[in-house]
């Protein structure tokens, strides 16, 4: 009995030493993947929390655990209200992560601790608040065509709004016709939309070609390509995400891409040191450090740095009436046109109808002719499925005509179910806002489709985009 006893005592004290060193080994050098997770879980709740005006407990647990990574389940997270800040940590105690509240900038990853540092990359004068419109957009509510209701009944089924469904929204000839919202979300609400932030980013860069600072067809984009062969790669080959640079986006595990949001504080200097694995043009690889690249550029050619911070909001946001819109930064300073865009559904649907006009507002020419029309027009190493400007033209499976969907319909699409899909031949625009996972299977050309069936088939305006009897939004 004694041995017995003797032999436990041993194991116990086996155990102690293992969890001590196991404690240890955490607390000095945890793994990567655990401070991916924390940078995740503290940059989703500082967003939600400060610019949505959301609980953090709620975002912790509908945001960051119930879809994600079993492992997400044991961070718990802490919000410093006088500080701006959020603290995340595995267990509570491991691999801590902080994110940091600047303002009309929103929140940023903060990997390195280093709040100083990313406090000084804003600047300390944002642009002028918009006053924000409360009124239905452009005029009012519906058209009193019995399709709005028939449409409405969709946006209730949940085989078309799709699980966790937060906003819908439904224009047709230039108005709201009709809108859902799920649980807890509003129109007021503003919602991320991953990389729908891309699309808006190229769009971006297209308001300064109106001006000429920059075109297609520029190269040497960047001081450390200078001598190599990444001084090939043109603006249109990253708007077509055919840059030839190595990256990695696949999400299950730390890649380039988490390492990039959530390990880096300069999101632009993994994809501005990646490799060339293929020559400029010849090979499709969709790249979040593509879009920082291009956020990049476009910030350096705006010239003044002030200039560059504020000009999402004076060229686009502002001409538009996108009062909610928060574009954030990362820790040193760089648009993250990967994948950080708050709005409301409503200013998503204003951004998606002014591409369906053409990049056209209250009759103002905001893009050049023909930039909306490379959003539209497949590239060749995609094969068809991605555009020359940061749009898709058949978002997950199949094409347009093999889902029964107009060919002239392309879509900005992002993680866990956030899409707009633009129809210029229907002149509808519909933007869907959720939490719904890949593994769910959701499709949004479902909901597309069901819509398009439910209207009209004479007698609706089938005008084409950017034309001058459209129907022109007032912001």
């Amino acid at each position: 009995m004694r041995f017995v006893l003797r032999i436990l005592k041993a194991f116990a004290l086996l155990l102690v030493l293992v969890v001590i060193g196991a404690g240890g080994w955490l607390f000095a050098q945890p793994p990567e993947l655990l401070r991916v997770g924390d940078g995740y879980a503290a940059k989703i709740v500082c967003s939600n929390v400060f610019i949505a005006g959301r609980e953090a407990e709620d975002v912790l647990h509908d945001d960051v655990q119930a879809p994600g990574n079993p492992l997400l389940r044991l961070v718990r997270v802490s919000v410093d209200h006088d500080n701006d800040r959020v603290t995340a940590r595995f267990m509570g105690l491991f691999a801590p992560s902080y994110a940091l509240y600047r303002g009309a900038f929103g929140c940023t990853s903060v990997p390195d601790g280093n709040f100083e540092a990313a406090a000084k990359a804003a600047p300390f004068d944002p642009p002028a608040k918009m006053q924000a419109n409360d009124a239905l957009w452009p005029e009012g509510e519906g058209t009193g065509n019995p399709a709005d209701g028939k449409i409405a009944a969709l946006l209730a089924d949940a085989r078309f709004a799709g699980p966790a469904m937060r906003a819908i929204v439904v224009v047709r000839n230039g108005r709201i016709v009709t809108e859902a919202y799920g649980p807890g979300f509003s129109a007021k609400t503003p919602l991320i939309g991953w990389s729908m932030t891309k699309t808006v980013n190229a769009t971006i860069l297209g308001r300064l070609m109106l001006g000429g600072k920059i075109s297609f067809d520029d190269d040497n984009l960047l001081a450390q390509w200078k001598n190599d062969a990444r001084a090939k790669i043109k603006v249109a080959d990253l708007l077509g995400m055919e840059s030839g640079l190595a990256f990695n986006e696949n999400y299950g595990d730390v890649a380039d891409v988490t390492r990039m949001l959530y390990l880096d504080p300069d999101m632009v200097s993994l994809p501005a040191n990646a490799p060339m694995e293929a020559a400029p043009g010849q090979r499709f690889r969709y790249s979040s450090g593509t879009a920082m690249l291009l956020s990049r550029i476009w910030m350096d050619r705006v010239g003044n740095p002030q200039a560059a911070f504020s000009y999402p909001h004076d060229a686009l946001f502002a001409p538009l009436g996108m009062t909610s819109a928060v574009f954030e930064l990362d820790a040193r300073g760089t648009f993250a046109g990967s994948s950080y865009l708050y709005a409301t559904a409503h200013d998503w649907a204003r951004f998606g109808q002014f591409l369906l006009q053409d990049g056209v507002w209250n009759g103002q020419r905001l893009l050049p002719e023909g930039f909306v029309g490379a959003m539209r027009t497949p590239t060749a190493a995609s094969s068809g499925r991605y555009s020359q400007g940061q749009a898709w033209l058949a978002p997950g499976r199949g094409s347009n005509a093999g889902t029964g969907l107009p060919e002239d319909t392309f879509w900005l699409t992002g993680h866990d179910g956030q899409s707009v899909a633009i129809v210029p031949s229907a002149n509808l625009v519909v933007v869907r806002l959720g939490l719904t996972p890949s593994w769910l299977d959701y499709q949004p050309q479902t909901l597309l489709k069901a819509i398009l069936a439910a209207l009209p088939t004479s007698g609706a305006t089938q005008q084409q985009a950017g034309s001058p009897q459209q129907a022109q939004p007032q912001p």
